[in-house]
């Protein structure tokens, strides 16, 4: 489908009044003027690989959306290897019956990936309201579960704070070590679950075969097997969150596993959330330049020859529908390429009306601290790159209308 020529003159229009932006210090060099984004088109969402136009939601759910699913598999993240493992098992490690001053019970738990303790495993760490009635509805958080970091980590004050924000309103945290999964660097193959799971004598793995991004996604979709059978977990309420290269995680992890009630991908650029023909800030060139086990091989073969691709990220947007999905990024975040987050979202809305929802309802970026939308929610906050206090505001909110929840006294925007 070409981007519709009212949404490109809306945002041409937009690109000629501004300046280019004037960046921080060491600022990642790339593209950055509105007004040298190359014209494209966009693959229709409603349009299967034959031509045939997709109009009910048997067909799309039938054809289009595994075709694209497929796609997304073959050319960008890999196709996962294996499912759930026979033999995958938990166990519950430590207990915290009076967390967070009595507000929160906890408890860690080890899963198994194929029932063995001396194999492949991940660490959750599952934070639920104590004064609250069970089962409870949960954010499972990719990443945040490992050492402290920028965006988490047990035992770190973020997630002391996350916790509280989130019991407050009545929902858990879930949080899980994927550095278990899969180191985060170049080398980190060789100890992954890619690598337990591939052929014997395999050193590295094919072309299509998934990258880390994969094989992170799996990881959430073994914790949501977990928490489906949590007695005390809200199984048709598990919301999936990540910030950053984990909020690539959690749009590939949300698209796929439809168990996910909604997802939030925050500040997910390149690879995660936005459209890569317009080349605007993060490419395909410079992200599989810097982390190329993040996809798998064929990605990379994009990178000059980026409208050849046969996908774009509105139809990822697109495959989460008609469940909910809430894209977020922020003022002075370049690199993660805003507008284009939002022009996503706007051109995977057509599959939302299929399904008789609304998405965005807007046809022009929204203002800073505006947030928009109604089953595809949207906004650009003050700041920069991460999560904060106002993501967290707009996320509850958005899950409180969607998930059938009153919202709590005295909040606001």
């Amino acid at each position: 489908m070409e981007t519709p020529f009212r949404l490109l003159l809306v945002f041409a229009a937009g690109a000629l009044r501004a300046e280019p932006p004037v960046l921080p210090p060491n600022y990642p060099a790339a593209q950055y003027d509105e007004a040298k984004v190359p014209r494209y088109s966009l693959p229709d969402p409603l349009v299967l690989l034959d031509g045939t136009k997709v109009t009910d939601v048997k067909t799309w759910r039938e054809k289009r959306r595994p075709e694209i699913l497929q796609l997304f598999a073959t050319d960008v993240y890999g196709r996962t290897m294996v499912g759930r493992p026979e033999g995958m098992t938990w166990a519950t490690i430590a207990t915290e019956p009076q967390a967070l001053d009595g507000a929160a019970v906890r408890r860690d738990v080890t899963i198994y990936f194929v029932g063995k303790t001396d194999g492949p495993k991940m660490d959750l760490r599952v934070t639920l309201p104590a004064r609250t009635a069970k089962p409870v509805p949960v954010f499972l958080m990719a990443g945040g579960g490992g050492p402290p970091g920028p965006f988490g980590g047990r035992g770190s004050a973020w997630e002391e704070k996350t916790s509280r924000t989130l019991i407050e309103r009545g929902y858990g945290l879930v949080t899980c070590d994927l550095a278990m999964v899969e180191a985060d660097h170049r080398d980190g193959y060789a100890k992954s679950v890619r690598a337990f799971f591939a052929a014997p004598g395999q050193k590295e793995p094919g072309p299509d075969e998934w990258g880390a991004i994969g094989a992170w996604a799996w990881a959430l979709s073994r914790a949501m097997d977990y928490l489906a059978a949590a007695p005390d977990v809200d199984a048709g309420k598990v919301c999936v969150i990540g910030v950053s290269r984990y909020g690539k995680v959690a749009m590939w992890a949300g698209a796929q596993d439809e168990r996910f009630a909604i997802v939030f991908s925050c500040v997910s650029g390149c690879g995660g959330a936005t459209i890569v023909r317009r080349q605007f800030g993060e490419t395909i060139a410079s992200i599989t330049n810097f982390a190329p086990y993040w996809f798998d091989r064929n990605f990379k073969g994009y990178a000059g020859r980026v409208n050849d691709l046969p996908v774009d990220w509105h139809l990822l947007i697109a495959a989460v529908a008609p469940r909910p999905i809430y894209l977020s990024t922020a003022e002075r975040d370049y690199w993660n390429d805003q507008r284009g987050q939002f022009i996503a979202a706007r051109n995977a809305e057509p599959v939302y009306a299929l399904f008789g929802k609304r998405g965005l309802g807007v046809q022009e970026m929204p203002p800073v601290d505006t947030p928009v939308g109604d089953t595809i929610g949207f906004h650009l906050r003050q700041g920069s790159h991460g999560l904060n206090d106002y993501d967290w505001r707009q996320f509850l909110d958005f899950a409180d209308r969607h998930l059938g929840r009153a919202p709590a006294p005295g909040n606001s925007n």
